[in-house]
């Protein structure tokens, strides 16, 4: 038997304040009749306007994806010495959003931190299955690592970084270059991945038609992606890191999640695994934060406490 759905008053007074407005650009239940709003409503903001005051350029290239070439674009600090390279895999649910979706905060890891970033188009589902767009992922990975030199990064340096469904693809990422024997990653930074396909945990049944992506929206994202893969037996630990049997060898890895969003259970059980697994790993559960506040509700005490934390891991990782 599931939990019951709590009330509104799980959520931090301030961020609670703030889910009035967020309800009109992001409902708390996404069904597949509503991805052409989405992809609207979730499009990321004018490049003129996201960019304004920065103290970065931009390149837009090509790279290639799983047997086709996709977009990405590379930020880089205006000027300085050879930093981290951090691969920006954008949030979305799978099914939306752009490679500058939801990357203010990663913007400001350029300027502050020397890095030079490159945030990708994976293509979509439904249109895109697993494993296209993990697939397309791992190739910019590639791409990226290969291009260090000229890109003006540390080879020992490269990072993957993702949020929710970007968070999932970055952890997917990380287990096939361990696997693969590809780039060797100084870490990953997780915030509120979308791990798992099953939706077993307490929490994934806890926050039904309230806050940012439900249970619903959930499976929604999902069934794009997998189709009547999801939930059974042949569903690879690279689209769903969750089933990911072995953790070892991982690189050092930041989790963050909040504590009332449907992906709080998954977070923390994955941190446990990596821990098992002897890899260092940081985990945070904010406490009374919903899914992506630190998105939508940036201007709060919670969401500024998670936005440092992140900044604080990156500089104690890359002074190493």
């Amino acid at each position: 038997m599931h939990p019951s759905p709590p009330g509104r008053s799980v959520f931090d007074p301030e961020l609670r304040a703030a889910l009035a407005v967020v309800g009109g650009v992001f409902p708390p239940t996404i069904t597949p009749d509503l991805i052409p709003f989405m992809r609207r409503a979730y499009a990321s903001p004018p490049r003129d306007d996201l960019l304004a005051g920065r103290d970065v350029t931009v390149e837009d290239v090509e790279v290639p994806g799983w047997g086709a070439p996709i977009g990405a674009s590379i930020v880089r600090p205006s000027a300085g010495a050879a930093g981290p390279g951090i691969l920006l895999l954008h949030s979305g649910g799978m099914m939306f959003g752009d490679r500058f979706s939801g990357a203010d905060h990663a913007l400001r890891w350029v300027e502050q931190l020397g890095a030079v970033l490159v945030t990708v188009d994976y293509r979509l589902a439904p249109e895109h299955p697993d494993p296209v767009p993990f697939e397309d992922c791992y190739a910019a990975l590639e791409w990226f690592a290969s291009h260090a030199g000229r890109l003006g990064v540390r080879s020992d340096r490269l990072l993957v970084a993702g949020a929710s469904a970007g968070g999932g693809l970055a952890a997917g990422v990380a287990l096939a270059a361990r696997d693969r024997g590809g780039p060797r990653l100084r870490g990953q930074l997780l915030d509120y991945p979308m791990l798992d396909d099953r939706g077993l945990t307490p929490s994934m049944h806890a926050f039904d038609g309230i806050g940012v992506w439900d249970r619903v929206s959930n499976e929604t994202g999902w069934r794009a992606l997998l189709g009547d893969r999801v939930g059974g037996p042949d569903v690879s630990a690279y689209a769903a890191p969750s089933r990911a049997t072995d953790l070892r060898d991982l690189p050092p890895t930041f989790i963050d999640v909040g504590s009332a969003e449907i992906f709080r259970d998954e977070a923390v059980d994955y941190a446990r695994r990596l821990w098992e697994a002897g890899v260092d790993a940081e985990l945070h559960v904010w406490p009374g934060a919903f899914h992506a506040c630190d998105v939508f509700a940036a201007h709060t005490s919670i969401a500024r406490a998670m936005i440092r934390a992140r900044e604080d891991w990156l500089r104690r990782l890359l002074a190493q």
